[in-house]
């Protein structure tokens, strides 16, 4: 069983900065890709940022150059530093990652999501 757990939502001013975090854990051999992913009340789900098990990171075209994605793969941790937070930005926020389990068997996995609200 491989679990993804967010955390570091809330209610921020525009302008400001919060972090995310999200931890794997379970049977896990092997993490790959991970990425935040957000989806507003009647939007689509949308990628914010991805980044690679070597480190390679890209953003959506909206949130480059204020969010900053990050790993730790000694922890099975993944991080979003989001800075100038705009109003826009408020939605839910979600972790994923693809993980290749004890069973080597890869997959997407998910986390519940967290909840962001940037006020105007």
């Amino acid at each position: 069983q491989v679990q993804l757990v967010e955390s570091g939502g809330g209610l921020v001013q525009a302008g400001g900065s919060l972090r995310l975090s999200c931890a794997a854990s379970g049977a896990i051999f092997r993490i790959n890709a991970m990425g935040w992913y957000r989806q507003a009340p009647g939007k689509q789900r949308e990628l914010v940022a991805r980044i690679t098990s070597a480190g390679s990171s890209s953003y959506t075209d909206s949130v480059q150059g204020r969010f900053a994605i990050s790993r730790d793969n000694a922890k099975n941790m993944v991080y979003l530093q989001m800075n100038s937070l705009k109003p826009e930005d408020t939605a839910v926020y979600l972790c994923s990652a693809n993980i290749t389990t004890s069973l080597l068997i890869t997959r997407d996995y998910w986390g519940q999501g967290t909840q962001v609200t940037v006020s105007s």
